[in-house]
């Protein structure tokens, strides 16, 4: 088995999953609902730290490629892990085509300034294939652009969260809910799409096959790269609801560019710079979820539970047929979203669908955790389990687009989560019969 991930890189897959172009987003997503929304990534970050020290835990007992599909299988059965499976797969394809759409917002900084649809569409469609292309080539050249994109992407979120808390601006952050709903309900609302910025916890996990010692990274290489991005997170979102008023905000799709600009003094030196980070960050997300998007069938297909086809390795060791569908399926996503609205709606949009199926591997994993847990007393993993089962119906019940006049927006995400999961129904007919047993797993780590 070629194990090419060490702690490094598999801390850097955690960071790099977690730390795309979600955060650098969230400002101009949020603007709707206002600067209330650092409450709700304040509870959101609780939320995802509850889920890492939980994937850590189950990794150390169930160790296999698969992550929250493998627990989920070991606890319920063959046909709840099809689910979670499938579940956790469209959660991969669709968060690359969320990814892509913000990340086209700040390389529109530089080119299509207009936001002409046609040019948009071409520009995501580049950066959906060029990393299926990196992953096609092989884990180890993976693993290295990881690495490199991960320390690149740091460098905009440390100046933002240390040196961007001197420039803010207290008035900036008056009025805190500007969504016309209530503060719990705009809390509510701006942590589901919160969530997708902490897509990625359980990376680690799901690519454990690759990781050198999983037993022993895995679960370190999750808490770490967690830890870090919870920090930078909280502290760059503050700054920049501190620097940039609210209504320039709602305008500029590039908000850390805006905030830079502003430290800087004027001009658009240090936002073309932070723009460039960050289209090397997405880069660097698109090119670690792709990866994720093979892994999950890769290991579900070894089961029985997928299609054969996902589990042939090419000549370089990758999962081709996992790569190339995953690109194919977040394309189609991507394009089908930018023909019914545009900017932060299409964002908005495929953010909160894969929230809603990342939320259900992440409920079983939890209900997992706590089926092996019941017969002992009510340890410390059975609280964390608890509270991340919470979290994960809290964010399916706030996945809607809230502040639209038109119903298909506002349950848009829940639509075209459904519209996937039935696609998933004739694939789970066809492969049921050749389902292999689910391992045991003992109570104990």
């Amino acid at each position: 088995m070629n194990r090419s991930l060490g702690l490094p890189q598999a801390t850097a897959l955690i960071l790099g999953t977690i730390i795309g172009v979600g955060i650098f987003n969230l400002p101009y997503s949020l603007a709707g609902i206002g600067p209330i929304s650092i409450v709700a990534m304040a509870l959101t970050t609780v939320g995802a730290l509850a889920l890492a020290l939980m994937f850590a835990v189950l990794s150390r007992r169930l160790p296999a490629d698969g992550g929250p599909y493998a627990y989920a299988r070991a606890a319920f059965g063959n046909t709840v892990g099809f689910v979670n499976a499938w579940s956790y797969w469209i959660t991969a394809w669709a968060g690359n085509a969320a990814i892509v759409t913000g990340w086209v917002f700040y390389v529109e900084h530089f080119v299509n300034k207009d936001g002409a649809k046609g040019w948009s569409i071409l520009i995501a469609l580049v950066g959906l294939w060029v990393p299926a292309l990196v992953n096609l080539t092989g884990v180890k050249n993976m693993g290295a652009v990881q690495l490199w994109t991960t320390v690149i992407k740091f460098i905009p979120l440390l100046i933002m969260s240390t040196m961007g808390l001197f420039f803010i601006s207290t008035a900036n952050f008056h009025p805190a809910n500007v969504s016309g709903d209530s503060d719990w309900q705009a809390i509510g609302s701006a942590m589901a799409i919160c969530l997708f910025s902490y897509l990625g916890v359980e990376c680690a996990a799901v690519a454990a096959a690759k990781v050198r010692d999983p037993a022993r990274n895995v679960p370190r290489a999750t808490v770490l790269g967690t830890l870090g991005s919870a920090v930078v997170y909280l502290l760059s979102l503050i700054a920049v609801f501190g620097i940039v008023p609210l209504t320039t905000l709602g305008q500029d799709k590039a908000s850390y560019s805006a905030a830079a600009n502003v430290m800087a003094g004027g001009g658009t030196w240090a936002g073309d710079l932070t723009a460039l980070a960050v289209i090397v960050s997405g880069l660097g997300a698109l090119n670690g979820w792709t990866m994720i998007c093979a892994e999950m069938p890769l290991a579900a297909a070894k089961d029985g539970v997928f299609p054969a086809l996902f589990g042939k390795l090419s000549g370089r060791g990758v999962p081709t047929a996992g790569i190339l569908s995953s690109t194919v399926l977040g394309s189609l996503a991507m394009t089908v979203s930018y023909m019914g609205a545009s900017g932060a709606t299409v964002f908005n949009t495929l953010v909160l669908m894969t929230g809603i199926t990342a939320a259900i591997p992440y409920a079983f994993s939890a209900l997992a955790q706590l089926r092996w847990r019941v017969k002992g007393r009510l340890t410390r993993d059975a609280v964390i389990a608890v509270l991340s089962l919470i979290f994960s119906i809290l964010f399916v019940w706030y996945s809607r687009n809230t502040g639209h006049d038109h119903w298909y927006v506002v349950w848009g995400p829940f639509l075209m989560a459904g519209a996937a999961f039935l696609l998933g129904l004739p694939v789970y007919l066809a492969v049921r019969k050749h389902m292999t047993a689910p391992p045991p797993v003992s109570a104990h780590e």
